[in-house]
């Protein structure tokens, strides 16, 4: 409790949070008219309240901060191209950011607050996710939505100063609300968890704040979080919190798709080969993944983004993964395209790492090709930057995406500024 009252981040962390803040506020304006985007809209608004936050799409009115924190959470998920991190098995960025940029609007806090608060929720939320580890996430957990939640009250408790009694019970509080379930994947369901992890983390911190009192559990101890929702305990995720950011092994998505498929797709993009000479494609993939991306036959657009072997027919038809409209239903019926997932074949490899894939294809005249790529290397800041200046461009135009960069990386990002960009969105 004492690293949220008594931490300094330093430079090189904060300088992490701006690329995700505005990696974050791209994907949200980007998905303002998906349906998902409307309906929740639709119900902060008819609730209504007091006006204190800005909510995506939302022009003339603010909601209160929990409601904001969710339609924006729902709805900036709802591409489901923000950052993930593989340590952590989630979005941290999608739950945090969301709450506490809600939260900042709300306290008047500056730019500088936001980023502190919300590198700060990012790093509870990966730790405790690496905490709660594969068999969390195995066993049908979300963990974006899970340890995301406690990310979002870590964030929520920064930025309105609550003292550390008071985080104990927030965080009582926040053991009984997390949920979430991969079952989801595929549907609005999805991005509909990252905004109900964001609204608790707000609610949680509010409730705290004004008195309620919880037990605070233990998150390893008998009926506590962690064995409820079956988490693996790795105590080594807490090591060096306060001096090791780990936050900082954030990816930036470059396929409008599930992290999970990033390796195979950039494995693939090696390869020169007609997708008519193809006889056959295996996937060899960390069996974690099974369960999350390896639908066999998509039927959606929104299922298509969980798909080893749509994906990997796309990427080999020359279709461009990283536009949000090859992602369509179309696709998941396109003959072509569906003849060639057909011949794609998943296999889980206990050898490989989460952010590894081999990909072996057998093409006409017995050529034979043998394609890896590993994600676990992050880039240099400065190209991340690049990348993600491309991103934005390709999803907002190149005007609103410099203005959008401009709020982020100045040098205490634009609270106000930010917040009008995401009532402006799709209008």
């Amino acid at each position: 409790m004492a690293f949220l009252v008594a931490a300094d981040v330093p430079p090189e962390a904060l300088e992490t949070m701006r690329l995700c803040l505005f990696d974050w506020a791209m994907c949200a304006i980007a998905g303002a008219g998906e349906p998902v985007a409307e309906i929740v809209r639709a119900l902060v608004t008819a609730d209504g309240g007091a006006p204190q936050s800005s909510v995506l799409g939302l022009r003339e009115m603010r909601v209160p901060a929990r409601a904001a924190a969710f339609a924006n959470g729902a709805v900036s998920h709802a591409l489901d191209y923000d950052d993930t991190h593989f340590a952590h098995i989630g979005h941290p960025s999608v739950v945090v950011v969301s709450a506490a940029l809600a939260l900042a609007e709300r306290q008047g806090a500056h730019g500088g607050q936001l980023l502190e608060a919300a590198m700060l929720g990012a790093e509870v939320s990966v730790r405790l996710g690496q905490w709660l580890g594969e068999a969390h996430a195995a066993r049908g957990f979300h963990t974006t939505a899970t340890a995301g939640a406690f990310g979002a009250g870590a964030a929520a408790a920064r930025l309105m100063g609550l003292s550390v009694a008071e985080m104990e019970h927030m965080f009582g509080i926040l053991a009984s609300r997390a949920s979430g379930l991969s079952a989801q994947f595929g549907s609005m369901g999805k991005p509909l968890n990252a905004g109900f992890a964001a609204s608790c983390g707000i609610e949680a911190a509010d409730l705290a704040a004004t008195g309620l009192q919880s037990n605070a559990v233990e998150l390893g101890a008998p009926q506590g979080f962690g064995s409820a929702y079956d988490g693996a305990g790795d105590l080594t995720a807490f090591a060096a919190l306060g001096t090791e950011w780990r936050m900082r092994d954030v990816s930036f998505k470059a396929h409008a798709c599930c992290h999970g498929l990033h390796a195979m797709l950039n494995a693939l993009s090696a390869v020169r080969l007609a997708h008519q000479e193809v006889d056959r494609i295996t996937v060899r993939t960390n069996p974690g993944w099974m369960n999350v991306c390896a639908l066999p036959k998509p039927q959606t657009g929104l299922e298509a983004k969980f798909s080893f072997s749509l994906t990997a027919a796309l990427a080999l038809a020359g279709r461009n993964t990283g536009a949000l409209e090859t992602f369509s239903d179309a696709a998941c019926h396109d003959p072509e395209l569906v003849a060639l997932r057909d011949r794609v074949h998943v296999v889980p490899d206990p050898t490989l790492s989460a952010t590894q894939a081999i990909v072996d294809i057998s093409a006409a005249g017995g050529r034979a090709h043998r394609l890896t790529h590993d994600l676990a290397v992050p880039p240099p800041v400065s190209e991340q930057r690049r990348r993600l200046d491309a991103k934005a461009a390709a999803l907002l135009g190149a005007p609103l995406a410099q203005a959008l960069a401009a709020a982020c990386f100045a040098t205490e990002p634009d609270v106000s500024r930010l917040t009008e960009y995401l009532r402006q969105a799709g209008t």
